[in-house]
């Protein structure tokens, strides 16, 4: 079974979440970032989900963790939580 190690920071608005990205595409730092903005629990870890395997988030989320570019930021991606932006670490 695949399985995957992410970041994200989640928030509630679009534009929120362009606004981080264009941050971090000027090279901002990531788990500062999410510590600051996120909504989601993972903000304590600087974003970090973790590892975990396919299927344990939502659909949208885990085609972005298992099939996108490793180590770069995707986003805005809108799921029932809000928009994440989110950077896979590895996938095995």
């Amino acid at each position: 079974m695949a399985k995957a190690c992410a970041l994200h920071i989640l928030v509630k608005t679009e534009a929120e979440a362009q606004r981080l990205k264009k941050q971090l595409d000027e090279g901002a730092n990531f788990n500062q970032l999410a510590k600051k903005h996120s909504i989601c629990p993972s903000a304590k870890r600087g974003g970090d989900l973790g590892e975990f395997r396919r299927g344990e988030m939502v659909k949208a989320f885990d085609q972005v963790v298992f099939s996108k570019p490793v180590l770069t930021v995707h986003g805005p991606l809108k799921t029932k939580f809000g928009y994440h932006l989110i950077k896979t670490l590895y996938r095995s």
